[in-house]
């Protein structure tokens, strides 16, 4: 008889203790099903390090220095509040609510499922060759551990082309014969240069050869494939075994090496930027980048808007649905309005930032080069590993300053890799709850290892072209086309003052004087904003290049079949989604029935009539089509 009394003690203290777990502090799950950040500093420093990528750095100071140095910055911040904040607000409510990834929160729009799915296939293609740029920096960082840089003068691998210097020659009389000289042999023996015969030689940095024929072993054109480079193979594979590691727990894991990646770029760039401040010519790089040179009339053009928007816009990682896969996995009640301007200011922020650090280095280099800043400033690929390297292999131990400029581009990186892979395997766990439930590892290893041998084409000899063929088709078009779709959908279909109360569920009521602003960006300016963006994207379109050399039209075809892929997705599902409807268009466009809060504790009166999302009830249960709404109850299509 006495045995009856102690189980129901002990069940009295398992109950006990599950109801302590339930309202611990941010380091108890809240939904144990799904799990939630251990912390709401691991989930900003996720965020940020998602939002504050590669483009911070390689691309960001290039585009204020083209557009009028510190007068680019008045289109950039206007670009940040009507179209770079509101989406990215949006976004992070809407997988906070939900708690769902960028695939299945589309149950608020059944019709617009293929959105998510065009998020999801984009993403997927980008994480591709993002992890290669990664191999690159890796390949850098190893080749650093030398006392002196294979890159910083022109070694056996070098052409006749090769030379730090500027080679300028002219016309001179020896003898009464007439020969050409190189102008510092002039110089030393004090002949004078015949009248208008001055020629400046076309040259090449040992930095841009080594970066070509050692580093890429780049072939003609995307035509000439070529061998798999065996190296870049090996640090392609470690960037992948990395991003394994790290999320190998999902977001318990990866929360935790964010800490260090996402903190150490900033110490990089300080560092960078105390050195390059004490050089000589630093004044002048700066100067270019943002103070005396700025050129208010630059902002006149539309061109400098056209960048602002697009900069803000692919730099916040909005509609790429990495924002809604690491929202989702957020307590109810957080403040999503809070996280967004802390994460929108830093972004921007990091950005200009990071020019005074890239621009006093390339001061310095034109200063020792006898160059104009103009002259030697670059973007992307062309300021990574070719530009900043030869600026670094010119000061005092030289391979000190490499090696943490490539670490710093390595944790970059793979803050951004992170978020993309999670969003994937986000969308295959949602996609197949119960029967993926506990085997997050072996999806995310599956993940990886299918993402790497897509890859290793473009670790190939044209492995570059293919990198920038992905880079131009996949960062354009698609992306702004779903950006416009999910705000069609989320403010006219599902209605901005519904998704507004959403919001207020979450974070509280506020003011409706608060809401006009967001409620104006949302329903209006920045889908306008948006669209203008895409139809002149798309009238100016020019075929993509590298450098000088042209891309076949068999290549630039493949580039529009990579974004129809993406984009097709949009009218199977809709048609999909009417069809099992019984072809009523208008029950596809209101939310299904398991739409709202995850939890039964956060749904109050507006969706009390969801069914409970225990385990135990989740465990038994089907994807139905519903006979009342009549379309499906969970699965993807």
């Amino acid at each position: 008889m006495g045995l009856i009394p102690n189980f129901l003690k002990c069940c009295n203290k398992k109950a006990s203790k599950d109801l302590v777990d339930t309202s611990r502090p941010e380091n108890t799950d809240e939904n144990t099903e799904r799990g939630n950040w251990s912390s709401k500093s691991e989930y900003l420093l996720s965020m940020v390090g998602y939002a504050v990528g590669l483009g911070n750095v390689w691309r960001f100071p290039y585009l204020t220095f083209e557009h009028g140095g510190g007068a680019f910055l008045i289109p950039y911040t206007i670009m940040l509040a009507f179209s770079g904040l509101p989406l990215f607000f949006l976004e992070c409510s809407l997988g906070q609510f939900s708690s769902l990834g960028p695939i299945e929160v589309w149950r608020v729009v059944p019709i617009l499922q293929g959105v998510g799915l065009l998020m999801v296939t984009i993403t997927t293609f980008v994480a591709i060759y993002y992890n290669v740029i990664i191999a690159y920096s890796l390949y850098y960082m190893f080749a650093s551990f030398q006392s002196v840089l294979p890159w910083s003068d022109c070694f056996n691998w070098a052409d006749e082309f090769c030379s730090k210097v500027p080679r300028v020659s002219c016309n001179v009389t020896i003898n009464e014969t007439i020969i050409t000289a190189n102008l510092t042999w002039v110089n030393e023996r004090n002949v004078s240069c015949i009248a208008n015969t001055t020629i400046r030689q076309e040259v090449e940095v040992p930095s841009k050869q080594y970066w070509e024929k050692v580093a890429l072993r780049r072939s003609v054109g995307l035509e000439e494939t070529g061998g798999i480079v065996w190296y870049l193979a090996l640090c392609l594979l470690l960037a992948w075994i990395i991003v394994g590691a790290a999320l190998f727990k999902g977001i318990k894991s990866s929360g935790k090496v964010v800490y260090f990646t996402a903190v150490f770029p900033y110490v990089v760039l300080i560092i960078l930027l105390v050195r390059g401040a004490t050089l000589e010519g630093a004044y002048e790089g700066i100067n270019y980048y943002i103070g005396t040179q700025s050129n208010i009339s630059k902002i006149m053009e539309a061109e400098a808007w056209k960048d602002a928007a697009t900069q803000i816009f692919f730099s916040l990682s909005t509609a790429w649905g990495g924002l809604i896969a690491l929202s989702s996995y957020n307590k109810f009640r957080n403040n999503c309005y809070q996280d967004a301007i802390i994460v929108c200011i830093t972004n921007c922020g990091t950005s200009v930032f990071a020019g005074f650090a890239i621009f006093s280095i390339l001061g310095h280099m034109a200063f020792m080069t006898q160059k104009s800043v103009p002259e030697v400033a670059d973007s992307g690929f062309g300021l990574a590993f070719i530009a900043y390297p030869e600026a670094l292999s010119q000061l005092p131990v030289s391979p000190l300053w490499s090696f943490l400029f490539f670490f710093m581009l390595l944790t970059l990186g793979l803050d951004s890799q992170f978020a993309m892979i999670e969003t994937i395997v986000t969308s295959i766990m949602d996609a197949f709850p119960q029967r993926l439930k506990n085997r997050r590892i072996p999806v995310t290893i599956a993940c990886c290892c299918f993402l790497f041998l897509l890859g290793l084409v473009c670790v190939t000899e044209a492995g570059i072209f293919w990198v920038n063929l992905i880079d131009y088709f996949c960062s354009g078009w698609a992306i702004l086309f779903a950006a416009v779709l999910e705000l069609i959908g989320i403010c006219w279909i599902y209605g901005a003052n519904r998704f507004i109360e959403d919001i207020e569920m979450m974070i509280g009521k506020k003011h409706w004087r608060f809401w006009l602003w967001w409620r104006a960006c949302w329903i209006f300016i920045s889908p306008a904003l948006l669209l203008a963006i895409l139809l002149w994207s798309l009238i100016t379109f020019e075929p993509p290049t590298y450098g000088h050399i042209k891309y076949p039209t068999w290549g630039t075809a493949l580039g529009w079949c990579i974004i129809i892929f993406g984009l097709i997705w949009i009218p199977i599902v809709a048609v999909i989604k009417i069809w099992r409807a019984k072809g009523n268009f208008l029950q596809v466009c209101r939310p299904t029935e398991n739409w709202g809060p995850a939890l039964a504790q956060h749904r109050g009166e507006r969706y009390k009539h969801l069914p409970d999302s225990s385990p135990q009830n989740n465990a038994t249960e089907i994807p139905t089509v519903s006979e009342k709404t009549g379309y499906d109850n969970g699965a993807y299509l």
